[in-house]
């Protein structure tokens, strides 16, 4: 790598624009995030699996909007500064937390249609507490140990012009590309389980259309936002050593897709409420013998009241 590469430019209207659109981004997401974090806390009167996953949510989203002007403006500089990664360590930690939490939902789901004996054991507001304290556990000790490995090769923040990325590039792709996986299956599955349930109305029919929908639109936020960021962060890391060229090209491309990555937090926030009344919907359809024996605190019936 070139340490003296000039650091990439943008022309003053994209600046301008990418201001707008971050500022639109943090009073749109704290509205609509706030506004969630406080339903699931204090309108809604019984706490659910997908409640707790949920409020995990939008708190993860609330902390990395919070984060985002800070780690926008440690963006100026090209050393690791106090301020970068404080900001930008606490943007990383809410981006892949969001991930897990958007994972954890889908195999939520997937153990509730799939294996309805099963999820008596399997699913409780409790465990799923304990299983999101386990994944914020994963995410900030990961995120520990990327910012150690960042040190010991040139520097953990973005724009430092010594660091070489092998490490965090790593924690990153296996941040994204295995849940990834796991979301792809469990929303497959609860697609084809849904597809199976018996509709003897039209409403029935109507409302599985509805409840398949809102998993393809789960899982297309999903993609749209995080793959292009990972895919750009892929081919990074295959091309190895950088030219300056190259340098300023990948700087670019990765700031783009960051920015759209941001946009998930709004995008949550939107799915909260369409999520609640289709699953509700969904879930009151006519079950086989076989899954009646089971009558779970079951979260596709959460409602937002």
């Amino acid at each position: 790598m070139n340490g003296t590469c000039s650091a990439p430019s943008w022309p003053p209207w994209l600046q301008h624009t990418f201001l707008i659109y971050s500022g639109s981004l943090l009073v749109l997401g704290l509205m609509l995030n706030g506004l969630a974090l406080w339903v699931f806390c204090r309108r809604m009167p019984q706490w659910t699996e997908t409640r707790v996953y949920m409020a995990n949510l939008a708190g993860a989203d609330l902390c990395l909007l919070c984060s985002l002007p800070f780690m926008l403006l440690s963006l100026q500089h090209t050393s690791d500064t106090p301020l970068c990664q404080l900001s930008q360590g606490v943007y990383l930690a809410n981006r892949y937390m969001s991930i897990s939490l958007v994972t954890a939902i889908s195999v939520d789901r997937y153990v509730a249609l799939r294996h309805p004996l099963r999820a008596r054991g399997l699913r409780s507001p409790r465990q799923a507490a304990a299983l999101c304290a386990a994944l914020w556990g994963l995410v900030l000790g990961s995120l520990v140990v990327r910012w150690r490995l960042g040190l010991q090769e040139g520097g953990f923040c973005f724009r430092n012009q010594a660091r070489q990325d092998f490490s965090s590039t790593t924690f990153s792709l296996l941040g994204f590309y295995l849940p990834l996986a796991v979301l792809v299956f469990c929303s497959l599955q609860v697609v084809t389980a849904l597809a199976q349930r018996p509709a003897s109305e039209v409403w029935q029919a109507e409302a599985t259309r509805r409840a398949a929908r809102m998993v393809w639109a789960n899982l297309i936020v999903f993609v749209v936002c995080f793959l292009p960021l990972h895919v750009v962060l892929t081919a990074q890391m295959a091309v190895g050593p950088l030219s300056c060229a190259l340098r300023k090209a990948f700087s670019h491309a990765l700031a783009i897709t960051s920015r759209l990555s941001d946009a998930n937090c709004c995008l949550d926030a939107v799915c909260y409420y369409y999520m609640a009344k289709d699953f509700q919907d969904a879930s009151a359809l006519p079950t086989p013998p076989s899954a009646q024996a089971h009558k779970s605190q079951d979260s596709l019936s959460l409602t937002i009241t």
